[in-house]
C-alpha cells in the first residue's frame, strides 16, 4: 500500500509562485515514478509533470515548461511541484501520483499510475 498526502495549495496572484509537496507513505512509496496531474471544473485530469524514481529524469507538459519544475527527496519519502509564473489558467485540483512498485521511468498518462492523493485546490487570480 501507497499512501500520498498533497499540501502547499491556495490562492496566489498571476505571476506569483508556490510549491506544492507530496508526502508518500508505505514501505514501498520510494520506490516508483511519481507524477503531478491537474484537473479543472468540466475538464479531463491532465498531465502535467513527472520524475523518474532517481530523479534523473523528468518530463513536463507543454504548458507548463519553463515555469514547473519537479523534484524528490527520496529520504523524505516528498515530491516537490515548483510553480513560477503563475497564470489563472493553471487553476485546477493538483494531484500526487505514483506509479505501481518498482516501475521507475517517468510516464504521461493517468493509467500507468495507481496511487493518487486526494488534491489540492490551487487558484490563480487575474
Amino acid at each position: 500500500q501507497v499512501q500520498l498526502v498533497e499540501s502547499g495549495g491556495g490562492l496566489v496572484q498571476a505571476g506569483g509562485s508556490l510549491r506544492l509537496s507530496c508526502a508518500a507513505s508505505g514501505r514501498t512509496s520510494s520506490s516508483s515514478a511519481m507524477g503531478w496531474f491537474r484537473q479543472a471544473p468540466g475538464k479531463e485530469r491532465e498531465f502535467v509533470a513527472a520524475i523518474s524514481w532517481t530523479g534523473g529524469s523528468t518530463l513536463y507538459a507543454d504548458s507548463v515548461k519553463g515555469r514547473f519544475t519537479i523534484s524528490r527527496d527520496n529520504a523524505k519519502n516528498t515530491v516537490y511541484l515548483q510553480m513560477n509564473s503563475l497564470k489563472p489558467e493553471d487553476t485546477a485540483v493538483y494531484y500526487c501520483a505514483a506509479r505501481p512498485q518498482l516501475r521507475t521511468v517517468v510516464a504521461d498518462t493517468r493509467d500507468e499510475y495507481d496511487y493518487w492523493g486526494q488534491g489540492t485546490q490551487v487558484t490563480v487570480s487575474s
